[in-house]
């Protein structure tokens, strides 16, 4: 089975040590009202409009089988609910106001992308496999994963951890690093702010103990939602448990979500349109370092 990605994103350094070429896979089974990428969030391919970029020759409207497109009263209105991402309107725009994403790649299309951008890994570089939420494809990434080890390179999975512990047992083999996103402390917040519980999540942290897996505990900062003290001590307990847990990486909310939500045609629920504040970010990066041996960075 062939993955379903939105992105290949080339030269990156946010996403595991040195420089790294990232894949974004589609589907997610959490709903983070903060979601940095909302486009990730269905398996579907999703049709992306940039109002801005339109200059209304409507030959999207033309070609469409499914009557997508719609121009009433100076407006291009779109029906995504009647879409079945077969990328007409998209080949058909010359201004680049549409595009789907999700494309289907082969496990070979993959290698070679990834080959063009292996010199520039070193020692510490690789491939990182993120999203959405990678294990929603899972006979996609087992088959990735697999290839990719047999090809030499080192692999990160970024992931919820919301997934079944024999699916996270299994990828841990092929696995070099987790990039472990840990959001929320409360069980209840958890459900209130991402639509389910976290013992599933807490849970596979144990599996990774188990398996002596390597991980990087990633707390995403979101303020008025997990910007509270004792969310920061329970990350430092939850470090000190886990022998997997080699660091801790805190990684400030921005605001890119909402124009991502806009353009595909989804409500961001959560409405804060500011960057989480430099100085209190540094402030619970001290506690949590105050308490636990492992280090604790801040993503740039």
């Amino acid at each position: 089975m062939n993955p379903i990605l939105f992105n290949i994103q080339h030269f990156s350094l946010h996403d595991g040590p040195g420089i790294r070429t990232v894949l974004f896979f589609k589907g997610c089974p959490l709903n983070c009202v903060w979601c940095h990428n909302p486009e990730g969030k269905s398996i579907k391919k999703t049709l992306s409009f940039l109002k801005e970029r339109c200059v209304f020759c409507r030959r999207c409207e033309s070609v469409c089988p499914k009557e997508v497109h719609s121009f009433q009263s100076g407006e291009h209105r779109i029906f995504r609910q009647n879409c079945i991402g077969c990328t007409k309107c998209t080949d058909a725009c010359n201004y680049g106001a549409l595009e789907m994403l999700g494309k289907e790649y082969t496990i070979d299309e993959i290698l070679h992308d990834a080959k063009k951008d292996k010199a520039y890994y070193g020692n510490s570089g690789g491939i990182t496999i993120s999203g959405g939420e990678p294990f929603m494809q899972f006979e996609a990434l087992i088959t990735l994963l697999k290839a990719l080890k047999e090809n030499g390179y080192h692999v990160c999975i970024e992931t919820s951890g919301y997934t079944d512990s024999e699916r996270i047992r299994e990828a841990a083999e092929f696995t070099d690093l987790f990039l472990y996103d840990y959001k929320e402390s409360s069980n209840e917040r958890h459900k209130k702010y991402t639509g389910a519980g976290q013992d599933n999540i807490l849970n596979n942290l144990n599996v990774l103990d188990d398996v002596n897996a390597k991980v990087i505990l990633r707390c995403p900062i979101i303020p008025s939602v997990n910007d509270y003290h004792k969310h920061f001590e329970k990350i430092a307990r939850i470090a000190n448990r886990h022998t997997s847990i080699q660091s801790l990486e805190f990684m400030p909310y921005h605001p890119l979500g909402i124009s991502k939500a806009n353009h595909i045609g989804e409500k961001y629920y959560y409405e804060n349109n500011q960057f989480a504040d430099a100085s209190l970010v540094e402030r619970f990066c001290r506690i949590t370092q105050q308490k636990t041996s492992k280090a604790v960075t801040v993503s740039k």
